[in-house]
């Protein structure tokens, strides 16, 4: 009798706070080396077994460099330290669960994403970089691990993100249920499942999440917005809201996605001029807003039955109640509503995405990153074992 895969997913995502380790299950599937097609779509979503959900909080010294890298702060050696210092990192935050894994796939840490040349900005060359070594994750927890699954749909002319919607599909599509998938981390971006099919599937970064929100916090001296408390205090500055809305980036169709390196305060004009607590209502609301504008240009002409988000974003009662009054009367309701597990979302997903890798199998959606085909994404390393 076969035994169902089980999979570690590492995920460290644009919130730069910490690493989801997340121990998943996918019954019914072909063993990691077995004989077997790819799945088909059947039973409840979502399509696997969250067995084990750990999270590490990055330590302060680490957080700051990875934040200084994102800001293009970082020198090449900083950037060749922290490279192997996230790798190791990651492998401490997967050394409890990786026993009970047949295959680790960490995402790493994107310092930098550039989908679209932008000269102004000397954005030359189309390009994407992702921080923290796979090999030391091989070595510390004596697994074979996926990563670094952005270059190949870049090269294949994507935009190399977003790359989940491929698994979003797989774990979360319901027959005769236009469902919208919608992950509120330090981006937001969405895939939308008008049902089991794959053709019309639409997905990408509509912009700011918690990117915004955190940067806010910061000048409290805090890394997040705990229960969405500094962005309720303030008090919104609808002029700016209104002036940041006409960025050409949120009225391009898609497929498009984005990062840090264009969302964060510095690009935003005006918004020094407001005290601390207003700066955190006016972004919050901005990020709302962007979202709801997205969802009205882009997703509710097709029909829609549901927003399930999940995220740190989902953990924020102000965002939300932003999002619901934007986008009623389609009902926006949390993972954990669904009885779901939102935290583990992504790093489940990129799981996914690691398993396909190593069958060999495609494992990305064309049609949502603008690639010229589907690709294998994600790169093997193994851990060598005596043969005697």
């Amino acid at each position: 009798m076969t035994r169902a895969p089980r999979l570690l997913g590492l995920m460290n995502g644009t919130s730069v706070d910490g690493i989801d380790a997340v121990l998943i299950e996918l019954p019914g599937w072909p063993e990691l080396d077995g004989p077997g097609l790819p799945p088909a779509l059947v039973g409840p979503a979502p399509r696997a077994t969250v067995l084990e959900h750990r999270y590490t909080p990055f330590a302060d010294d680490l957080r700051a460099a990875l934040l200084a890298a994102c800001r293009n702060e970082a020198r090449t050696s900083d950037l060749t330290q922290l490279h192997f210092w996230l790798g190791e990192a990651l492998a401490e935050a997967a050394a409890d669960l990786a026993p009970g894994a047949d295959l680790i796939a960490s995402h790493g840490q994107t310092v930098h994403h550039i989908p679209q040349r932008d000269e102004g900005r000397g954005w030359h060359t189309r390009s994407t970089l992702q921080l923290g070594e796979a090999s030391v994750i091989v070595e510390r927890t004596g697994r074979p691990v996926v990563s670094d699954f952005r270059p190949p749909d870049l090269a294949a002319g994507g935009q190399a993100a977003p790359l989940v919607p491929f698994a979003d599909r797989l774990l979360y599509a319901e027959a005769g249920v236009r469902r919208a998938v919608h992950n509120l981390g330090g981006i937001s971006n969405l895939t939308y499942l008008p049902g089991l099919s794959e053709a019309g599937v639409l997905a990408f970064d509509t912009g700011p999440a918690n990117a915004l929100i955190d940067e806010a916090a910061e000048l409290f001296r805090r890394r997040y917005d705990e229960g969405g408390r500094l962005g309720a205090a303030g008090d919104v500055a609808d002029s700016l809201v209104e002036t940041w809305r006409r960025d050409p980036y949120l009225e391009a169709p898609p497929p498009k996605s984005t990062g840090r390196e264009r969302w964060n305060l510095r690009e935003l004009p005006g918004v020094y001029e407001l005290n601390a607590p207003d700066i955190a209502a006016t972004v919050t609301a901005f990020s709302a807003r962007t979202i709801a504008d997205a969802y009205a240009r882009f997703v509710l002409p097709l029909g829609l039955d549901e927003i399930v988000v999940a995220g740190g974003g989902a953990y924020n009662p102000t965002l939300m109640g932003h999002l619901r009054r934007l986008l009623a009367p389609v009902p926006v309701v949390t993972f954990e509503e669904r009885g779901w597990n939102s935290s583990a979302r992504e790093a489940a997903a990129f799981a996914v995405l690691g398993y396909y890798a190593y069958r060999g199998w495609r494992n990305t959606l064309p049609g949502t990153t603008g690639a010229r085909h589907a690709v294998v994404a994600g790169k093997l390393s193994r851990p060598w074992t005596d043969p005697q």
